[in-house]
């Protein structure tokens, strides 16, 4: 399996990108040109990405679509797919990528709300505050093309503060942690973890997490622990959050897609198609097939 540090380097080389990424980069956004711009897939990606954009963009999230205006500052981490359109009027702005070890601090992605799946992730910028934005971006350009030893301990600053920057915009209510306490927080990233997997489609062939250790390993918590907080805050167990899952995704693609049982199967982490069957007429009372026949559920 690829680090995130590979990961992220064959998805900036996918866009033609030569220089690699490492633990953080900048590049610059050039101006629409709709000869040569690509709208950017649906998918999960394996860093986080601070955003400066001068001109229009189009964010299609899971459950809504976004239209940016010029200026704005735009936040997203590796919970949060989506797809990105810039639109005719993008001007160009710049951008910053980095994994969560470049900030040591795990907990970004939690503590601070620009980073939360139900957090603000776009800001719209006054004139004075663009001016603003643009100065922490040149100085991230400048401190990360010079030759001091220690420029990554102030690039980290500046990632610091863009993400204040963004947090003093918002209502007070909203700044600090989103959870109260440390079993809210691990029920929320589970159920980020599990949701994100989904919908299947052509990019994201087949599920990564599917046992309870899978998402236990991700989380960096004890799997038991795992299944006592999740039991303590939803009344289910981890199996059962994700067996719910599979089922709802299962009965998807056997009515929406195209794709044959065993595609399904694989899709779903089945590594045998008849264990798909069992699992599906356990809880459904039908075979996949019949199912898909549209034999109604009793």
């Amino acid at each position: 399996m690829k680090s995130v540090k590979q990961t992220a380097v064959s998805k900036i080389q996918e866009q033609g990108v030569e220089q690699p990424i490492g633990q953080f980069n900048y590049f610059q956004l050039e101006k629409f040109d709709p000869s040569k711009v690509k709208p950017l897939p649906y998918r999960r990606r394996d860093f986080f990405k601070i955003m400066y954009l001068i001109g229009d963009v189009e964010f299609h999230y899971a459950d809504k679509i976004v239209v940016s205006k010029s200026p704005s500052l735009i936040f997203s981490n590796p919970f949060i797919p989506y797809k990105c359109e810039k639109l005719e009027n993008t001007e160009g702005g710049a951008y910053c990528i980095f994994t969560k070890e470049f900030l040591n601090e795990n907990a970004i992605a939690r503590n601070y709300s620009v980073f939360h799946p139900q957090g603000n992730h776009i800001f719209s910028l006054s004139k004075s505050q663009a001016k603003k934005v643009e100065q922490i971006f040149a100085e991230i350009k400048e401190e990360l093309n010079s030759d001091y030893a220690f420029k990554y301990d102030l690039l980290r600053n500046k990632v610091y503060d863009l993400v204040h920057f963004a947090l003093k915009m918002q209502p007070p209510q909203e700044q600090g942690e989103h959870f109260k306490n440390a079993a809210q927080r691990i029920s929320s990233l589970f159920i980020e973890l599990l949701e994100r997997q989904f919908p299947i489609e052509e990019h994201h062939p087949q599920i990564q997490f599917r046992s309870p250790s899978d998402f236990a390993d991700q989380m960096n918590i004890h799997v038991n622990h795992l299944n006592g907080v999740l039991k303590e805050t939803t009344g289910n167990t981890t199996s059962e959050l994700i067996a719910q899952r599979l089922l709802q995704e299962a009965k998807i693609l056997l009515r929406q897609s195209t794709l044959n049982i065993s595609e399904i199967a694989y899709a779903l982490g089945f590594k045998e198609v008849p264990h798909f069957n069992n699992f599906f007429k356990k809880h459904t009372a039908l075979s996949p097939m019949k199912f898909r026949k549209g034999v109604p559920i009793l």
